[in-house]
């Protein structure tokens, strides 16, 4: 049996198909009120697929408000990480907290087992889901969804976008009302490089990058492919302009970061209404990474903000 795909530390793919993820810190759900001031748990989005995910509800003093909803997919390429890793915890139990949101943090399933478009599927599945069990499950009884907002980090960036393109255009899950997207550090490529992705110090990171759109892009498929270069989607004038408000978070230090600013001019010339916002001297991932930073704390105000502006 032989190594075919190496990322070190994050993931191994032989020749015989099986994977082996590296292993890291997880989090259990706890259904009891937390001294941070929420609990969570986990619900199965679908037992078939399988999709489960993590609700965050925050404590509050006005037990009659309705609260919004921030749907969340995490990062790691399409090929790793999971909702229950401790650092994914921290960072959505405190922001359910400082948002006064409900979060819903999806685990879809992983590529190179799962191309894709398996991972849009099962996190469109978790806005159908919500549609239909909202009013039925207590934890969520309080959601208020006619504001309903996406967001996720690197491939979690990466997959608002195509998940909010195709509540466009099937004009589908009408009880769930999108009205923002915060990606983070999002996860886009191009056969065409960028002036960082040329740059001579910037070779590892770019074959890390490559190597995780070989294994979850269809096979054959280029990085041209729709799914990995946003300027390839194909949508009409009427559809972008039912595209909701972004704010792309960017991070200074991040090889991304191109990617990210690249996105946002994208959507500005669109005519979508977009902010860009960097954080200075901070790599990508860092709110996952350092859940309790100064960085992470800022960054939570800043889309609390954008939240309740709506």
């Amino acid at each position: 049996m032989l190594l075919v795909a190496d990322f070190p530390g994050f993931i191994q793919v032989f020749s015989d198909g099986s994977v082996k993820r590296y292993e890291r810190e997880t989090a259990p759900a706890s259904n009891d009120s937390s001294s941070n001031g929420y609990k969570s748990k986990d619900v199965i989005i679908s037992s078939t697929k399988p999709i489960s995910a993590r609700i965050f509800l925050p404590d509050t003093l006005d037990s009659s408000s309705h609260l919004p909803v921030l749907v969340y997919f995490h990062g790691g390429g399409f090929c790793a990480v999971s909702t229950t890793w401790s650092g994914h915890h921290t960072f959505l139990g405190d922001f359910a907290v400082a948002s006064q949101s409900i979060v819903l943090s999806v685990d879809y399933r992983l590529a190179p087992e799962n191309r894709l478009p398996i991972a849009y599927d099962d996190c469109y599945s978790s806005l159908e889901w919500l549609s239909c069990l909202a009013c039925s499950d207590p934890w969520l009884e309080r959601a208020d969804l006619s504001r309903v907002f996406l967001s996720g980090e690197s491939a979690g960036g990466n997959i608002i976008h195509y998940v909010a393109l195709r509540t466009i255009q099937e004009q589908s899950c009408d009880q769930v009302k999108i009205k923002g997207l915060l990606p983070i550090h999002p996860f886009f490529g191009s056969q065409e490089r960028t002036e960082k992705e040329r740059a001579s110090g910037e070779a590892e990171n770019l074959a890390k990058t490559d190597l995780l759109w070989k294994l979850s892009l269809p096979e054959g498929s280029n990085r041209d492919h729709p799914w990995c270069n946003f300027e390839k989607a194909e949508l009409s004038r009427a559809e972008w302009s039912s595209y909701p408000p972004v704010v792309v978070y960017v991070a200074g230090l991040d090889f991304l970061k191109e990617r990210g600013v690249m996105y946002a001019a994208f959507l500005k010339k669109k005519g979508v209404e977009v902010k860009l916002v960097e954080a200075e001297g901070e790599d990508h991932m860092y709110h996952v990474l350092h859940p309790e930073s100064k960085a992470t704390r800022l960054l939570q105000k800043q889309m609390s903000e954008f939240i309740h502006n709506f």
